[in-house]
């Protein structure tokens, strides 16, 4: 049963705080300047509007400041540079609206620019009071947002390990049954028959590889990738010319991880869904690139119709499941051009 995906960045319905928050803050706002001192009621409720203005300014300003920077750093590793970003630019931007509104009071009032440092701090200093209040509001409703995926998130894992280590047990007597038995034909076949050897042998380095892997979390590209060599050797013995396969991988990206089997499932779906023969060989290229943070299985695309049931996407559907699980640092991508169908899974840091 396939896990449910992350779900995108979503953010709060703020019109209630928008309606209330902005009167309120406003009034607040004007507490320190004298509202208290002011006698008349007219002049009072110019002065609430108008700090309801530039109080909206700020509001409606920071928010889309605070929306644009989650974009650009949306994971939670990003959260510090993310946060340093946001201080900046609400300092530049109260700063520079602080000096505006100095200036214009100055102007309005006959004065001359520049304004006074003396009045100019004070302002600045009751400005940002407002800008802090509404990235706080905004900034505490993302990290619980955050904290309440997180907690899915764990709990998704824990009933998918659960149900990892019930399929092993319940298979505990297959490795043991399977080995032995590849052991005894190993033993049946004449020792001058060397390709029939090197095939056993290859296939009960699959079947001990994929145990392994069942336990583990990720596992290294080079391991990987050993391990799909083999596999594929197995079907050489099968497919021949007619499974053409390249592969282009950077040293550097070797240490990479990546989730065990993934890359396995995706040219066991190549090899399942497509034409293999003399007249359309099928050609498979894996490459990795450490700088797009890519490992890449693209495949020609020649459907097999006969004989084979329409495939339901299922495999693609687990295999990004689990890399979002993981916190893959970007998506599984899926595209079909020019005849290729490509597939690209996010290379994983190393531990």
């Amino acid at each position: 049963m396939p896990l449910p995906a992350e779900r995108p960045i979503t953010f709060i319905n703020d019109r209630w705080f928008l309606l209330i928050g902005i009167p309120v803050l406003a009034l607040l706002a004007l507490l320190p300047r004298g509202l208290l001192q002011v006698r008349s009621t007219t002049e009072a409720l110019v002065g609430w509007a108008l700090s309801m203005v530039i109080t909206a300014t700020f509001w409606l300003a920071g928010r889309a400041l605070w929306r644009a920077l989650l974009r650009r750093f949306p994971h939670v590793e990003q959260t510090t540079r993310r946060l340093w970003w946001l201080a900046l630019l609400n300092i530049l931007i109260t700063a520079l609206v602080t000096l505006g509104i100095g200036v214009l009071s100055a102007w309005s009032q006959g004065g001359t620019f520049p304004v006074s440092i003396g009045r100019f701090l004070p302002e600045f200093g009751l400005n940002m009071v407002p800008t802090v209040i509404i990235q706080l509001i905004y900034e505490s409703q993302h990290l619980f947002q955050q904290w309440v995926r997180d907690m899915r998130r764990a709990d998704q894992l824990q009933i998918a390990g659960t149900r990892s280590q019930l399929e092993a047990l319940q298979s505990q007597l297959d490795p043991h049954f399977l080995f032995n038995s590849l052991n005894t034909l190993s033993a049946l076949i004449e020792p001058e028959n060397e390709p029939a050897q090197q095939y056993v042998e290859q296939l009960a380095d699959v079947y001990r590889y994929v145990l392994l892997a069942r336990t583990a979390a990720t596992v290294p590209l080079s391991e990987e990738l050993e391990f799909v060599d083999t596999y594929l050797a197995l079907h050489k013995v099968r497919f021949r010319d007619n499974l053409r396969v390249t592969t282009t991988v950077s040293p550097a990206a070797l240490a990479a991880r990546v989730a065990p089997l993934s890359v396995q499932l995706l040219v066991e779906n190549a090899l399942k869904h497509n034409v293999a023969s003399r007249e359309f060989p099928l050609e498979l290229r894996l490459s990795a690139d450490p700088k797009t943070g890519y490992f890449t299985v693209e495949n020609t695309l020649r459907p097999r119709t006969a004989g084979l049931a329409p495939g339901t996407g299922t495999g693609l559907r687990n295999v990004r499941h689990r890399y979002e699980l993981l916190r893959a640092p970007q998506p599984v991508e899926v595209r079909t051009e020019n005849g290729w169908f490509r597939v690209r899974l996010p290379l994983l840091p190393a531990w």
